[in-house]
């Protein structure tokens, strides 16, 4: 029987990247927020890039062997380049205009020949100070190999020439050292406006004082950038730590293969020819022409202290349940609390954390961390337990993409306080966020902890959609246990997983619990019965899953989806008896929750969960499914979603076409569900 059609992965990944795109193009969103969209644009595509384009790029090299994996990895790649070519002119587009509305503010970007003598002197001050003993001038041609260029960089590529021709023109890099010093430098200026220069204009002015020793005084310089395969390969030899592959694999990445390279369409035609040669890039590779501007992920933090109207963005408020307690253990303990990132306080969490250190009873914590803070209060709180004599083990995924070096460094900090750290799975990331609190009193052992659908990171937590259950429910503090009995010897003790009864796991049972409830709604709809799937993922991509819901939506089960990414399903068929309901949500908050669902007789199912429909969460990670016992929760997490799936402000149709349509208000009252939910949560705090 031939499988339903599906959108291949990397052109729906780019399709969201499309919504994050309208909302920087989108004038009724504030200028800050627009420019910062347009930094997540960027970043999201940088590691498109280190990590799809250059597995599709790996795959072309296996020829026939690939469609083992993908159908046509070299047509995918055709058509990515197509669609990025298409969406660098409207991020151009919309930059442009993000400028023309700065100027209205008297917001300026200048260049460095637009400097007035006073900021002239100003930036030769800076540069002299601060910027001189942070580069490394290149003369490339003197240079038997050519530099490694590091994918996060931006360097200024220098064409040096004498203008009496006395001596022949060179090519030079040097490296902007913006992760060292603040890519934006406001200037000294007239009343009521403010002048910002980016750091390699402020590079580019200084040009004659760097070169001007070897004899030069014509300069002309272009910004490039090429970013890298970034998918190490972590061999498996068993003599090797897991920690020594990934040092290894790090340093493999900075001198991986070029996958893009992309440049000022100004730079000088002689001097991109040079760079193309002695890069090694050939014409098939992602060569993409752009503005003056790369690495726009730096202006994630363009300076908020230029702009008179500060961030509207509401404050989190503390849920009502732990408002007005002396001890948010003692609620836990009586009952479960359901928190909701960014709306509720993440400082909910942490203080539980810190009760827990100082708390005579309790005898030891035990955590997953995938993704921490910089400066995390989270290991504040562990290390403190370890100083108090608790028993701490935290699982520290090494293998969490782009926070490898973070989570070594977090490793060590950890070890040398006294925390047992075990370091994930074999083959296998631990991507469940759980926590298990274990108290002794009058010689009684009582659990309690949360399970969680975001990070343990109390600053992404302010800007990622996620629910965190607070509870002690016994059935579920036994699969607790259980799980992290198994992640203390993963070799040996699967079975662990595998008995557990209340949490749902990857990668033991999560599938097939999934197509069992689906399978129970398809019957349902069948015999004529009220039947539903409610769905709300980051991803969906798991082919077996996707055909699941075409059968069941052409057995009339109503199918409603909120998935802000990926999405592979085809939403539209004549074969459907009832219409599937598929929405992205792309707003001020980034949508990183997973609830599940399912009508389920009338005695509703409902899950909130750590895993994506995708073949690498169910199959090839730890994640936890937690099942919403208390009715009063359920509620909640229904009115939440309920609201999502009434958007039409920010909400866009799914649709076969990818076309990023916005739903329509038509006369119905206007929904935009991130407002609404706050709304919906901070009224149950004051009733």
């Amino acid at each position: 029987m031939h499988k339903p059609k599906t959108i291949a992965r990397d052109i729906s990944w780019l399709s969201f990247n499309a919504r994050v795109l309208q909302e920087a193009a989108d004038p009724s969103v504030p200028l800050r927020e627009r420019i910062r969209f347009l930094g997540i644009f960027s970043n999201n595509l940088d590691e498109f890039f280190r990590v799809r384009v250059a597995a599709l790029k790996r795959l072309t090299l296996l020829k026939n062997k690939a469609k083992v994996y993908l159908d046509s990895p070299e047509s995918i790649l055709e058509e990515i380049q197509e669609k990025v070519i298409e969406q660098q002119k409207e991020f151009d587009r919309t930059w442009n205009e993000i400028l023309r509305e700065l100027k209205k503010l008297k917001i300026t970007l200048i260049n460095d020949r637009q400097l007035s003598k006073e900021q002239q002197k100003f930036v030769t001050n800076y540069f002299n100070e601060e910027v001189r003993t942070n580069i490394v001038p290149l003369i490339l041609e003197s240079l038997q190999e050519f530099p490694t260029l590091n994918d996060k960089s931006i360097y200024l590529a220098c064409k040096l020439a004498k203008s009496d021709k006395s001596i022949p023109q060179k090519f030079a890099l040097v490296s902007i050292p913006s992760r060292r010093l603040s890519r934006f430098l406001i200037l000294p200026s007239k009343e009521g406006e403010h002048n910002i220069i980016l750091l390699e204009d402020v590079i580019r002015f200084c040009l004659p004082y760097i070169f001007s020793f070897f004899g030069y005084d014509i300069f002309s310089s272009h910004i490039i950038k090429v970013t890298r395969d970034a998918e190490f390969d972590i061999d498996t030899d068993i003599s090797t730590s897991l920690i020594q592959k990934i040092e290894k694999g790090l340093k493999n990445r900075k001198k991986g293969k070029p996958v893009r390279f992309v440049f000022d369409k100004e730079i000088d035609p002689s001097l991109l020819g040079y760079l193309i040669k002695r890069l090694g890039l050939l014409e098939k590779d992602s060569i993409i022409p752009g503005g003056r501007i790369h690495n726009f992920k730096d202006f994630i933090d363009f300076p908020e202290s230029v702009f008179e109207h500060k961030s509207a963005r509401k404050k989190p408020f503390v849920h009502p349940a732990l408002k007005n307690t002396n001890r948010i253990t003692d609620v836990v303990l009586e009952k479960d609390v359901l928190l909701n990132f960014p709306y509720h306080s993440f400082d909910s969490v942490t203080d539980l954390l810190r009760e827990a250190a100082i708390d005579p009873e309790v005898v030891s914590i035990k955590i997953t961390c995938y993704r921490l803070a910089a400066r995390s209060k989270i290991i504040n709180a562990l290390t403190n337990a370890v100083r108090n004599g608790k028993v701490v083990t935290v699982v520290l995924e090494l293998k969490a993409r782009f926070d490898e070096e973070a989570n070594l460094e977090w490793k060590e900090e950890l070890e040398e306080a006294g925390v047992k750290v075990l370091i994930g799975v074999h083959n296998m990331k631990v991507h469940a966020k759980l926590c298990l609190i274990k108290k002794r009193v009058n010689n009684q052992t009582i659990h309690y902890g949360f399970v969680s659908t975001g990070n343990m990171n109390e600053r992404t937590s302010k800007i990622y959609a996620d629910h965190c259950l607070l509870t002690s429910d016994r059935n579920i503090m036994a699969d607790l246990n259980r799980i992290f009995t198994y992640l203390e010897q993963p070799a040996t003790r699967l079975h662990f997983l595998k008995a557990c009864k209340t949490l749902v796991l990857c990668p033991t049972n999560l599938r097939k619990q999934i197509i069992e409830f689906i399978d129970k709604e398809i019957k349902a709809a069948k015999a004529k019965k009220p039947a539903s799937i409610t769905l709300k993922l980051n991803s969906l991509s798991d082919v077996t899953l996707i055909n699941k819901l075409y059968e069941a939506a052409k057995a009339g089960v109503e199918v409603n989806m909120v998935i802000r990414g990926i999405c592979c399903m085809l939403t539209e068929s004549k074969q459907f008896k009832k219409e599937v309901h598929a929405i992205s949500i792309v707003d001020e908050y980034l949508e990183h929750a997973r609830i599940m669902i399912f009508h389920n007789g009338g005695k509703e199912k409902v899950f909130i969960s750590s895993a994506d429909w995708m073949i690498r969460n169910l199959d090839h990670r730890i994640e936890a499914t937690c099942p919403i016992i208390e009715k009063e929760i359920q509620q909640q997490l229904k009115d939440i979603i309920q609201i999502q799936l009434s958007d039409n402000i920010k909400a866009r149709i799914l649709d076969n076409d990818l076309s990023n349509i916005y739903v329509n208000p038509r006369n119905t009252r206007k929904v935009r569900s991130q407002v609404e939910t706050y709304n919906y949560l901070y009224r149950k705090l004051s009733t």
